[in-house]
């Protein structure tokens, strides 16, 4: 489970709903909450809970520019950084943003050199363009060179199945072009709106069930990572119940 999925509330209240719930482990969301900040805090909420940290993920987004640093390049090195101290074998991160010139250029590069001298996966994450409410086609991308790593090439890539569905890209077909460098999976829905939506998996166009049986049929060895937004929640009883359905819809299709 990632900690993004209890948003507003903290890392500390996702270590104790993924123990509660049965999830094998999470993942970090790296941004303004103090605790996903520091390896110390993480590596207590882990032992505390008996909940390892599975994956990191950059803080990558607009809102998280400033975490750890301005430069993306340093944010990048400190997020395996953390991943080698916490024993989590992967690390998210988005491609470069358009105006990030100098670091898209020698992003590839800086990937792979921190995986071979790291052993820690980074499974870059396929994006998608800004467009207009009601929009299907077009739009404007953020993104250098573009929303799908595949155009460029990596080790590792994550799939997120929100993102597929803001994009209006076809999820299988990507997950076809990653082929086995698919490491990482974020799994949510969407419904095909113009926005990231993240939302309970079987609620919206995306293929999750059928993507989750294909991993168990062809032998995948990555992580599977529930990403949804549970912000609707009223209180940590319906959140928990909403996560651990999730949870559920999961598992049999995984088998």
């Amino acid at each position: 489970m990632s900690t993004a999925s209890v948003w507003p509330l903290r890392a500390r209240s996702a270590f104790e709903l993924a123990a509660a719930l049965g999830f094998d482990g999470v993942e970090v969301m790296v941004w303004a909450d103090p605790e996903s900040q520091s390896v110390s805090a993480l590596r207590r909420r882990s032992r505390e809970t008996g909940v390892p940290v599975l994956a990191i993920h950059s803080p990558c987004l607009l809102i998280t520019q400033r975490v750890w640093s301005p430069d993306p390049v340093v944010r990048l090195r400190r997020s395996v950084e953390a991943a080698m101290d916490l024993e989590a074998r992967t690390v998210v991160v988005h491609p470069p943003f358009r105006w990030q010139r100098r670091y898209a250029d020698a992003f590839a590069d800086l990937v792979a050199e921190l995986e071979e001298s790291s052993g820690v996966a980074i499974a870059v994450e396929n994006m998608f363009k800004v467009r207009p409410p009601g929009g299907r086609n077009g739009g404007v991308s953020a993104f250098r060179p573009s929303i799908d790593p595949t155009d460029v090439g990596y080790s590792n890539y994550t799939l997120d199945l929100s993102h597929t569905a803001a994009a209006g890209m076809d999820a299988l077909d990507l997950a076809d072009r990653m082929g086995e460098r698919l490491t990482h999976v974020h799994l949510a829905d969407g419904s095909g709106a113009a926005k990231d939506e993240h939302l309970m998996p079987g609620r919206g166009t995306q293929p999750c069930a059928e993507l989750l049986e294909r991993l168990a049929t062809n032998g995948f060895g990555g992580q599977v990572v529930l990403e949804v937004n549970t912000r609707s929640a009223r209180d940590l009883s319906q959140r928990a119940k909403m996560l651990g359905e999730a949870l559920l819809f999961s598992r049999l299709h995984l088998g």
